[in-house]
């Protein structure tokens, strides 16, 4: 391996709906597992424009995401935890525009994830400016629910209250690794 190429490290992406805790649950397995943690791109991208988002701004936005989680995955110790990946721009942008631009689709073809943890809208709604839909997040979670089902792709219901999320989100990340081929 030289010094560009990326160390293999299991990936974990914790997806889901707007305000469902998913850079909470992220950060704390970040830090039981010792490792680095991808924070979720569009916010920053989102919170430096001067105007508001468009269409146009998902395909920049998974440029970004792609390449911090890339970067990240250097200083992972094992496993890295993604807060957020290309499935969430993928159902967000089919579900506000219609459909989903094809790099996008391409790219989450060919990225391999090992696990993920699909959070459900039982936390409360918390009011932030980047935020769009509190009355939609039963029908977002469907959304994705049904994305995970239709892919070949392991993944874990995230539910309860924070200490439950963060027993099953540990439990799960604990099995993925006792089972993971290197």
């Amino acid at each position: 391996m030289n010094a560009f190429e990326i160390p293999p490290v299991a990936k974990v992406a914790v997806i889901g709906p707007e305000c469902t805790g998913k850079s909470a649950l992220s950060a704390y397995l970040a830090d039981y597992f010792k490792t680095a943690w991808v924070p979720e791109y569009a916010r920053q991208y989102i919170g430096n424009l001067t105007r508001p988002y468009t269409e146009d701004d998902l395909l920049p936005i998974a440029h970004g995401q792609l390449r911090i989680e890339d970067e990240w995955a250097r200083d992972a110790n094992g496993v890295l935890i993604c807060d957020t990946n290309l499935y969430v721009i993928k159902i967000w942008s089919e579900f506000k525009y219609g459909h989903c631009h094809d790099e996008i689709l391409r790219n989450i073809a060919s990225r391999h994830y090992d696990l993920y943890l699909l959070t459900y809208v039982d936390l409360p709604w918390e009011e932030d400016p980047q935020r769009e839909h509190p009355q939609q997040r039963e029908a977002l979670y469907s959304l994705y629910l049904r994305e995970m089902q239709q892919q070949s792709v392991p993944f874990v219901e995230i539910r309860g209250e924070r200490d439950q999320r963060q027993q099953l989100a540990r439990e799960a990340v604990e099995k993925m690794l006792a089972t993971r081929k290197p």
